[in-house]
């Protein structure tokens, strides 16, 4: 296992002898909530931070303010600068604790924490909601043979890949749009080059905010565990080989990455797996049921300074 050593880049981990980077801390509900706005938002363009949006969806439209509201509940401080994702997770994990609320499982006094933070009784009330609103039934057999079918690496027992990559990372106050103008435009490039990787390496060095831009770009071999979840997804679990053809999306930002080599490990047979893969449907299920309630809830709400996927009817597939 290698990585940058602060596990604040995407690669999860860590060298005791670095002082760890600032990292992103989720509830598990707002870590829930995060990959469903992300997998709504997947084709939306990011935009600067609190930039207004001229009828952007979300209730009875998008209104442009520098403080983002949710049926007029701040989201944000005035001085706090927040980039177009963090202000969504925010976003729904408020219309979820105001979900729980209107359902009798929190009281109307709860009020919103200091920097998008809820309350134990809050998290507790929307793990209940959550429970009685998101219906989900066992995946078959037949579903779970398929998906082994599909995807036979995806739960290959040692599966490694030696890594390189490039951080574009979103911190506060920085111009998203911009940035990933940037990233795409590096992407192109150094997909393009022929040089052995010398000039992946140099373009880490100047553009990375990983510490492994100092050596060029190297996270050497890494495994799933060792990454942040959204991009494990994306690099795991393939073939392919070179620099990926997209910009892989963290939590912590953009990156552009090249997979050096990759260890497929040892493939499982389904009854080793079943029970992995059943799971890992019922979250993909629970994941697209918690989209689909969110964008509900967001269609019959005052959303105001961020944008969000909305729906008005029950019928969202």
């Amino acid at each position: 296992m290698s990585g940058c050593g602060t596990g604040s880049c995407g690669c999860g981990s860590t060298d005791s002898g670095v002082a760890a980077a600032p990292a992103s801390t989720l509830t598990p509900t707002q870590a829930a909530a995060y990959e469903a706005l992300v997998a709504t938002m997947d084709d939306v363009p990011l935009q600067a931070t609190l930039a207004p949006k001229a009828g952007a969806m979300g209730g009875r439209g998008l209104v442009a303010a520098e403080v983002a509201r949710v049926n007029g509940v701040a989201l944000n401080a005035p001085h706090e600068s927040l980039d177009e994702e963090a202000l969504r997770q925010r976003a729904c994990t408020e219309l979820l604790r105001q979900a729980a609320q209107q359902a009798g499982l929190l009281p109307a006094s709860d009020v919103p924490g200091v920097e998008g933070a809820i309350s134990v009784q809050a998290s507790d009330a929307i793990e209940q909601l959550l429970e009685r609103e998101l219906d989900l039934p066992d995946p078959s057999e037949e579903a779970c043979r398929r998906y082994h079918e599909a995807h036979p690496a995806a739960h290959a027992q040692g599966e490694r890949a030696q890594l390189r990559h490039v951080l574009f990372a979103v911190t506060p106050g920085v111009d998203v749009k911009q940035l990933r103008l940037r990233a795409e435009a590096l992407l192109i490039e150094l997909r393009c080059a022929d040089d052995g990787g010398a000039q992946f390496a140099k373009a880490a060095a100047q553009w990375s905010n990983c510490p492994s831009g100092q050596q060029g770009g190297d996270l050497g071999w890494l495994t799933r565990a060792d990454c942040a979840p959204e991009f494990a997804r994306e690099v795991f679990g393939g073939a392919e080989i070179g620099v990926l053809a997209r910009l892989v999306h963290s939590r912590f930002g953009l990156h552009v990455v090249e997979v050096v080599a990759r260890d497929p490990g040892q493939q499982s047979s389904f009854e080793e797996v079943r029970q992995a893969i059943a799971l890992t449907l019922r979250q993909q299920a629970w994941v697209n049921a918690l989209r689909q309630y969110l964008q509900l809830l967001a269609g019959a709400a005052v959303v105001e300074g961020v944008a969000l996927d909305a729906a008005d009817t029950p019928l969202v597939q």
